[in-house]
C-alpha cells in the first residue's frame, strides 16, 4: 500500500505543476491564476466582490462587480455586458492570457471579452479597489493598463466620474441595463452636456433628450428643486472652460452612508443612499419625478407646472400653435408668439410702426431655465439685458447666481415653473403684452395720489385744534426720546437709514425681539465669544432657533465691515457656507442673527481632548471636503467671487450632522479671477496669515488656501498651529508636518483619538494637500478647484510640498511665549490693524 500513497502523492505534485493555481479569497488575480465560476476576488477591505453571476436565475453569464456585505448583490459594474457567456457553460474562466491582457474564456476556449489593451510586458495583474474600481496594470512599470471606470455601466460610484474633455475627445456616460434582469446595453444614457455651464442630461439611444437638470450654478443643477442646496445631494462637478471639459462625480463614500447614482432601464436616474438600520436602499432623488420633468412636455414656448391642471400653458404674450392638439392634450407643439416685436416689424419692414414702443422683459420667478442658451460669462447684469435687447433674436435672458448671464437665440425649450428654488427668467415680449401691467401701476398712482389728498385734507382741519395737537406733540417727543439710547447720535441714525436702504434684500428685526428671543441677552443663552462680540441663542415667537452675534461697541468691526458682512453674506449660498438670517440696527447696537448651529465651532470640539473623541476620521474628512467646496463656491462658483481672509477653525461651524459652515464675514473681500489686491491694513489671525499677507499686505485668492491648509493639518492633528510647541526643533505645526512627512513619519501627526477609524492613505493624502496649500509662495499652492479634485481623486498623484520657511509667525510665538512662559497660553486673537511692509 506504501507504493499506492506514493503514487497519489506524485499525481497532486504533477497536478499542481500543470494546472492553474486555485486561490482563497484574495484582491488580485495574477498570471498563474484563474477565476472560475465559484471563485470571487474580494477587495481588501471586503467591500467590493467580483465574480459570475446570472441575473433572477436567467440563461446567460456575466462578469461583474457588487457590494460584497450589502444584502441583495446589487451589481454596480458588468464586463461583458453585450457578449454574455451561457449560464451553462461551467467552465468558463477570468485570466490573464499569454498575450498579457485579461480575457474572459468560454468551455470551448474562445475569448467573449478582453481588455484589448497593448502591454509591453506579460507582468500583469488585476486589482480590485475598496472603491469597486477593476484595475489591470503592468507589475514592472507599475502603470495603469486599463480602468474599469473608464467604462460605467449604470452605476456611478464615489470615485467615478462622468463627463466629456473635448480636446482629448474623451466622453464617459451611464448605459442603462436593458431590462432588471438583463445588463446588456438598454435604450437611455446620462451624462452631461457638451457647454458651459454644462447641464445633467439623459438621453435616449438616438440621442434624443428624455430629460433634463437644467445648468449647474457651482452647487446644483437649477432644474432639480433640492431643499438641500450645494453639494448636499452628494454631486460635485468639476469644469474647466479653458481645458473645455467637465466631470460629475460624488462625494465621498465614508463609513456611514454608501451613495450610488443609478440610471434604471425605464431611463429613471436615481441617487440612492443605503440606509444600514433599515437594511434597504432610500431614494434620496430621482429624475423625471413627474410628467413635467420629461424633455419638452409642453414644445417651445410653452411652461408646464406640475400643480395646475392642464399643465401646460402658454407663456405670456404666447399662443397654442394647434389650438386643436392642445384641446387633445398632445402640447409637444408648443406654442408661437402672439405679437411680433418691435424688432422683428423693423427688419422686414424697414421701419417700426409710427407710436409703437419698444420691447420690454416680463420678469418670470421660480422657473426651471429653458435649453439651448448661450453663456456670456464676463456679462454684468445690465450688459446681459442690454444685449438681449439689442439682438433681435434673443427671445429672453437671465442671470442666475454662480452663472451670470445667459441669454437665449432659439426657441425656448423645456420650461418650467417650479414650488421654489427656480431661477428668474426674463422674456422678451412686445410693449403691448404688458400694457395691463402698466394699467395696474397707473391705478395704485392714482389710489396713493387720493390717499395723500385725503390726508392733506385732514391735517389742513386738523389745524384748527393746533394748541391741544401742539401739547400732544410734546408729550409723543418726550416718549420718542425715552426710547433712543442716550448716546445715540445723529450720525448713528444716518448709519441705520443708509444700512437699511443698502440691505433691502435682508430682514431688518426690531431689538426688542432679539431682547425677548435671548432672554434679555441673559448670560446662560451666551454661547460664544469672539473678537467682535458675544454670540448668544435665542428662539424667535414662532419656535425657531437662531444664534445672534452681538456686536461690542468698542470691538474691531465697525459699521463697514458690519454692513459688508450682511450684504455679502445674504447674496451667498450654499451648503457649506452659514446662512444669515437678519439684521438689526439700533443706535449704537448692531446685530446678526444667524442660522442656529447646534454643534458649535469646530474648534471646541477639536481642541477639546475630552470632545475630540467625537470627531472620528469620516466626519473630519467630511469636514475637510465641506470647508474645500465651500471656499470653492466663494472663490469661483459664486458671482461676487469672495476672498474670505478669516478662516480658522472658529469659524468653521457645525450643523447637528456635523456639516461644516463657513462663517464670519465681516473681513471679507470680492475680486476678479486671477486678481491680486495690496492693502496697508492687515486683517485676519496670525497663525493662519499667509506669507505675502502677513508681510506685505498682498492677498489673493492664494491667501485663503494657506489658511485652509493650516486648518487641513489642525483637523488631522486636533493641534493648534498658533501655540504648537515641540522644544527646539519645530515653532509651529507646519514644519513638523513637513519634517514628519518627508521622513515617511506622517501617521505620527494624527490625532490620537483617531485609533482605528481611519484610512492611513486618506490621512496621509489630505496632510500632503494640507502642506502644498501652505507653501510661501503663493503661486506654488494649488487653487481650491485642484484641492477639491485632489480630495475627491485618490488616485491622482500630488507633487511634493515644498519645506515651509515662512518665520514671521514664529518670531511673533518667541515672544509671546517669553513674556507668558507657556506656549499653550496663546490667545485666539484677530489682528484688525497692522502695517504691512
Amino acid at each position: 500500500m506504501a507504493w499506492q500513497r506514493w503514487v497519489f502523492f506524485l499525481f497532486l505534485m504533477l497536478r499542481g505543476m500543470l494546472l492553474p493555481q486555485v486561490f482563497a479569497e484574495n484582491d488580485t488575480l495574477t498570471q498563474s491564476q484563474q477565476l472560475s465560476l465559484n471563485q470571487t476576488l474580494v477587495s481588501a477591505g471586503k467591500i467590493f466582490e467580483l465574480g459570475f453571476f446570472n441575473p433572477s436565475n436567467s440563461s446567460k453569464l456575466y462578469l461583474g462587480i457588487w457590494f460584497k456585505n450589502i444584502p441583495g448583490k446589487r451589481i454596480v459594474w458588468v464586463a461583458n455586458r453585450e457578449d454574455p457567456l451561457s449560464a451553462s457553460d461551467s467552465a468558463a474562466i477570468l485570466k490573464i492570457g499569454i498575450d498579457g491582457n485579461l480575457r474572459i474564456v468560454d468551455g470551448n476556449q474562445n475569448t467573449v471579452w478582453s481588455t484589448n489593451v497593448s502591454v509591453q510586458s506579460n507582468n500583469t495583474i488585476a486589482v480590485l479597489t475598496d472603491k469597486g474600481e477593476f484595475i489591470f496594470k503592468d507589475t514592472v512599470s507599475g502603470t495603469s493598463l486599463w480602468d474599469g471606470f473608464n467604462y460605467p455601466c449604470d452605476t456611478l460610484l464615489s470615485g467615478m466620474v462622468i463627463g466629456y474633455s473635448s480636446r482629448t475627445g474623451v466622453k464617459l456616460v451611464l448605459s442603462s441595463w436593458k431590462a432588471e434582469d438583463d445588463p446588456s446595453p438598454g435604450n437611455f444614457i446620462a451624462g452631461l452636456s457638451v457647454e458651459m455651464p454644462p447641464q445633467g442630461f439623459t438621453w435616449t439611444n438616438d440621442s434624443r433628450p428624455y430629460s433634463r437638470g437644467g445648468p449647474w450654478d457651482g452647487g446644483n443643477f437649477i432644474g432639480v428643486p433640492d431643499d438641500e442646496k450645494g453639494y448636499a445631494s452628494g454631486i460635485n462637478i468639476v469644469s474647466n472652460k479653458q481645458q473645455e471639459s467637465a466631470f460629475l462625480s460624488l462625494n465621498t463614500v465614508n463609513d456611514l452612508h454608501v451613495k450610488i447614482m443609478v440610471l434604471k432601464p425605464s431611463g429613471i436616474l436615481q441617487m440612492m443612499q443605503w440606509e444600514g438600520e433599515l437594511n434597504a436602499w432610500k431614494v434620496r432623488w430621482e429624475a423625471p419625478d413627474n410628467p413635467c420633468d420629461v424633455y419638452g412636455t409642453c414644445g417651445p414656448y410653452g411652461v408646464c407646472d406640475k400643480n395646475k391642471s392642464p399643465m401646460c400653458n402658454c407663456l405670456r404674450g404666447f399662443e397654442p400653435k394647434s389650438t386643436e392638439e392642445w384641446s387633445r392634450g398632445n402640447w409637444t407643439g408648443g406654442c408661437v408668439r402672439r405679437t411680433k416685436l418691435v424688432c422683428e416689424i423693423s427688419t422686414t419692414s424697414g421701419i417700426a410702426p409710427k407710436g409703437s414702443k419698444n420691447d420690454k422683459f416680463l420678469q418670470l420667478s421660480e422657473m426651471k431655465l429653458p435649453d439651448r442658451y448661450t453663456y456670456l460669462y464676463d456679462y454684468g447684469a445690465q450688459n446681459c439685458k442690454e444685449w438681449c435687447l439689442n439682438n433681435c433674436s434673443c427671445a429672453a435672458y437671465a442671470y442666475p447666481d454662480g452663472i451670470n448671464c445667459m441669454v437665449w437665440t432659439a426657441q425656448l425649450m423645456d420650461v418650467q415653473k417650479f414650488s421654489y428654488d427656480g431661477a428668474d427668467l426674463f422674456v422678451r415680449l412686445a410693449y403691448s403684452e404688458l400694457v395691463s401691467d402698466e394699467d395696474k401701476r397707473k391705478a395704485k398712482l392714482i389710489i396713493g395720489f387720493t390717499t395723500v389728498s385725503s390726508i392733506l385734507v385732514l391735517g389742513i382741519f386738523g389745524c384748527i385744534f393746533y394748541r391741544w395737537k401742539a401739547s400732544q406733540r410734546g408729550n409723543r417727543i418726550n416718549r420718542v426720546k425715552d426710547l433712543i439710547p442716550a448716546d445715540t447720535t445723529t450720525d448713528n441714525l444716518w448709519e441705520e437709514q443708509v444700512l437699511r436702504k443698502d440691505s433691502s434684500e435682508l430682514l431688518h428685526v426690531d431689538f426688542a425681539k432679539l431682547e425677548i428671543a435671548t432672554e434679555n441677552f441673559s448670560e446662560i443663552n451666551m454661547i460664544g465669544a469672539g473678537g467682535f462680540g458675544p454670540v448668544y441663542k435665542g428662539k424667535l415667537e414662532n419656535g425657531q432657533v437662531i444664534a445672534v452675534k452681538r456686536l461690542s461697541s468698542y470691538s474691531g468691526q465697525g459699521i463697514k465691515e458690519f454692513k459688508n458682512e450682511i450684504l455679502l453674506i445674504s447674496k451667498l449660498q450654499h451648503r457649506n457656507l452659514v446662512r444669515i438670517l437678519a439684521y438689526c440696527v439700533y443706535g449704537k447696537e448692531k446685530l446678526l442673527v444667524y442660522e442656529y448651529m447646534a454643534n458649535g465651532s469646530l474648534d471646541t470640539l477639536l481642541f477639546d481632548p475630552s470632545k475630540s473623541h467625537q470627531l472620528s476620521w469620516p466626519k473630519r474628512f467630511n469636514m475637510i471636503h465641506g470647508i474645500a467646496r465651500g471656499l470653492l463656491y466663494l472663490h469661483r462658483d459664486s458671482s461676487l467671487r469672495v476672498i474670505h481672509r478669516d478662516l480658522k477653525a472658529s469659524n468653521v461651524l457645525l450643523d447637528d450632522d456635523m456639516t461644516p459652515k463657513i462663517s464670519d464675514f465681516g473681513l471679507a473681500r470680492t475680486f476678479q479671477v486671477t486678481q491680486e489686491l495690496n492693502t496697508q491694513r492687515i486683517v485676519g489671525t496670525f497663525g493662519y496669515m499667509s506669507p505675502e499677507y502677513a508681510m506685505g499686505g498682498l492677498f489673493s485668492e492664494k491667501s485663503d488656501v494657506y489658511s485652509f491648509g493650516v486648518l487641513v493639518l489642525e483637523i488631522v492633528s486636533g493641534r493648534k498651529n498658533r501655540g504648537f510647541y515641540d522644544h527646539d526643533r519645530h515653532s509651529n505645526l507646519l514644519s513638523y508636518a513637513w519634517q514628519l512627512l518627508t521622513e515617511s513619519k506622517a501617521l505620527d501627526l494624527m490625532d490620537k483619538t483617531l485609533s482605528g477609524s481611519f484610512s492611513p492613505l486618506t490621512v496621509v493624502r489630505c496632510i500632503q494637500i494640507g502642506l502644498l496649500c501652505v507653501q510661501d509662495n503663493a503661486a506654488d499652492r494649488p487653487s481650491m478647484s485642484s484641492v477639491v479634485l485632489m480630495l475627491s481623486s485618490s488616485d491622482m498623484d500630488l507633487p511634493q510640498p515644498k519645506q515651509p520657511t515662512f518665520v514671521f509667525q514664529r518670531l511673533l510665538y518667541s515672544d509671546i511665549q517669553s513674556q507668558s512662559g507657556n506656549a499653550q497660553s496663546v490667545n485666539d486673537i484677530s489682528i484688525s490693524v497692522a502695517e504691512g511692509r
